[in-house]
């Protein structure tokens, strides 16, 4: 019975590691049709009593205006080009400030990949669990699609908002325009309601989101992008 238990651990284990590394070598090529987090918040709706309607529309990079990548890179993570998935300062400052204020709003530190890890392949929650698939996928993502594809995809799953994901989704519906033709504080707008995009809006944005759009576009001139 032991050597059974042993066993069916080992091919569980096998599957897993072939499964995710199979969708991950897919997801390099092929859109994500959908993610966990859009399921979750169908679901959601349902029992609430709201029919959410899924609005999304895969661009590539090229149709993506450069002022989108400037602009989370600067408000979500400024060393994208220069870690491997890990900001390990900003964890580390993140641990010290969590730590001297308990019970208070936790702070994160997640970059550019390892949202696009959890947002892709995962949920939301701090559960450890969830956390250490995080870590899994985010060295994964690094590794097999590079900084350039993580954008693209990035770019293309997160969330604006009930039922709109994707920035090409965003700006159709914020500004009437395609996110190849986003402006610079178009682009800012955006990337300043990721924190929360449930409770924020680009088309109504509160002094703090001003403030914050101010911080990004101050910084989007020296954001290099990958090539």
């Amino acid at each position: 019975m032991f050597r059974k238990i042993i066993r069916l651990i080992l091919i569980s284990i096998a599957i897993f590691f072939g499964s995710s590394i199979f969708i991950v070598l897919f997801y390099k090529f092929i859109p994500p049709p959908f993610t966990p987090i859009m399921v979750i918040r169908v679901f959601e709706g349902w029992f609430e009593g709201n029919n959410v309607t899924i609005e999304k529309n895969w661009v590539s990079y090229d149709e993506i205006s450069p002022n989108f990548f400037r602009a989370v890179i600067s408000g979500e993570d400024a060393k994208f080009l220069r870690h491997n998935g890990f900001d390990w300062q900003a964890i580390e400052t993140a641990k010290r400030y969590n730590e001297k204020l308990k019970g208070r709003k936790m702070r994160g530190a997640s970059t550019i990949t390892m949202q696009t890890a959890k947002n892709t392949f995962l949920w939301h929650g701090r559960v450890y669990i969830r956390k250490a698939l995080e870590a899994y996928f985010t060295v994964l993502i690094e590794f097999v699609w590079g900084k350039k594809r993580i954008l693209e995809v990035y770019a293309n799953i997160i969330e604006f908002g009930d039922g709109i994901y994707g920035v090409e989704a965003a700006s159709q519906r914020f500004f009437g325009k395609s996110a190849k033709l986003l402006s610079k504080r178009e682009a800012a707008l955006l990337a300043a309601v990721l924190p929360n995009p449930r409770r924020w809006s680009p088309a109504e944005p509160t002094s703090y989101i001003e403030s914050r759009v101010g911080f990004i576009e101050g910084r989007m001139g020296g954001i290099a992008l990958p090539k």
